[in-house]
């Protein structure tokens, strides 16, 4: 069998192993690549804001009717609940089953500056009432201008609402905004082809600054992590995929491009345009693709919320704090409010695992110390679970809402196996 070097999923694997290389033999050099992948997610960040915006308001818009709206947005909302809350309990259950952190000698692990993100945990004020002032921007254009993406999403909300709700006479404009949007996804296209480069820059750093051995001391927790996040997908989406007649396996190995890319960058954002337009060909209708998938990357990251309770909890664990079952119960409600405020960035993760742990001062704060050099290696699997996830709501809520093609997802699947079997007879 040859391998294609031109396809994308080739060139970024290649891209991530070489990385690997680097960061191992001129660990120096390859901390000094950071640089490459931040450029990467920079020219992705640039364009999230108005393809969020121009998505959500055809979307809205060209729905035409508010009720439908409504019910789409409240069954979305209803599903990251549920979903986000089995994460979480899930995670809790794992960690104190296996206990990665008991036995931990925290007087011999080398700290290190966590003023960084206790600073910005408590500059964000992570409170329900904070949260939703958060949401409204100090001017329309100010959310665009910032790039933030729940007061980008409120105010697409409330211009496709407007939109939908004055009909026929600014039909045009949703027209524009259409063809505006076809711009920023061509844009879209030109950039993913440097994400090899990306995640080249991002894994050389990570090998090069934390070094593999800083995987050894910590390895218990990533193992549990990784292994309670593929459980996750395969046990508990992949029943949710089956109830809703469609196979997780297939479905992640269609969405395959995007998740090596997420691998490479650690940043679920980096694939969100690219995400949405795989699923409106997979059979989703453009509106619920706009709505669900945007709302999804603040309201239902299920990799977040695995990762939140389960770190919390070596912490405690390295520290020796027993929690009981209703101060773990109160744990799991900071969680449900907090894991809300947390981005598809890297990083962001943390900062809200600091902010949680300050609302929860059991804990003591200064063990985020411990999680530093692996955080990076786990936000990847946060943000492939992450992805996953709201894949996977957008066709539950599709499908809900009979906003499923059939037809377009037989004719999708046709072209797929024949492209299946032109690669095997190669």
């Amino acid at each position: 069998m040859r391998i294609n070097f031109k396809n994308l999923t080739v060139q970024v694997i290649c891209a991530i192993i070489l990385g690997i290389i680097v960061g191992v033999l001129f660990p120096s050099f390859g901390a000094q690549l950071k640089v490459l992948a931040d450029i990467f997610i920079k020219l992705i960040k640039m364009l999230i804001a108005p393809i969020i915006f121009l998505t959500v308001v055809t979307g809205i818009g060209g729905m035409g009717n508010l009720k439908k709206v409504g019910t789409i947005g409240g069954k979305a909302l209803i599903y990251f609940e549920i979903v986000s809350s089995i994460a979480l309990a899930i995670g809790l259950l794992v960690v104190n089953i296996i206990q990665p952190g008991k036995g931990l000698d925290t007087s011999h692990i080398k700290g290190g500056d966590i003023s960084q993100f206790t600073k910005q945990a408590t500059e964000s004020d992570h409170g329900f009432v904070a949260f939703i002032s958060n949401i409204i921007p100090d001017n329309f254009f100010g959310s665009l201008a910032n790039g933030e993406l729940l007061p980008v999403l409120f105010c697409a909300i409330l211009f496709g609402v407007a939109a939908a709700s004055i009909g026929d006479p600014v039909k045009p404009v949703i027209k524009l905004c259409e063809q505006v949007s076809e711009i920023f996804f061509k844009i879209i296209g030109m950039v993913m082809k440097l994400s090899p480069i990306g995640a080249f820059g991002a894994m050389a750093f990570t090998i090069g600054n934390f070094g593999l051995g800083s995987l050894k001391s910590l390895g218990l927790l990533m193992a549990s992590v990784y292994i309670t996040m593929f459980l996750f997908v395969v046990i508990v989406l992949g029943l949710i995929a089956k109830f809703f007649g469609f196979n997780i396996f297939k479905f992640i190995a269609y969405i395959k491009d995007e998740l090596f890319v997420v691998l490479g960058t650690s940043s679920s954002e980096s694939a969100l345009p690219s995400i949405m337009r795989k699923l409106e060909r997979f059979g989703c209708s453009k509106q619920v693709v706009g709505l669900v998938v945007p709302t999804g990357y603040s309201f239902n990251l299920d990799g977040t919320s695995i990762y939140l309770s389960m770190a919390a909890m070596f912490i405690a664990q390295a520290y020796n704090v027993d929690l009981s079952i209703w101060q773990q119960i109160y744990l799991l409600g900071i969680l449900m409010i907090t894991s809300k405020g947390a981005a598809g960035v890297t990083g962001s993760g943390f900062i809200t695992l600091a902010a949680t742990i300050a609302a929860f001062p059991m804990i003591p704060v200064e063990g985020i110390a411990l999680l530093i050099g692996v955080d990076r290696f786990m936000s990847e699997a946060r943000a492939i679970t992450n992805i996953i996830g709201n894949s996977v709501a957008t066709v539950v809520i599709a499908k809900v809402e009979k906003e499923f093609d059939p037809v377009k997802h037989k004719e999708f699947e046709k072209e797929i196996a024949a492209a299946h079997q032109q690669t095997h007879s190669h």
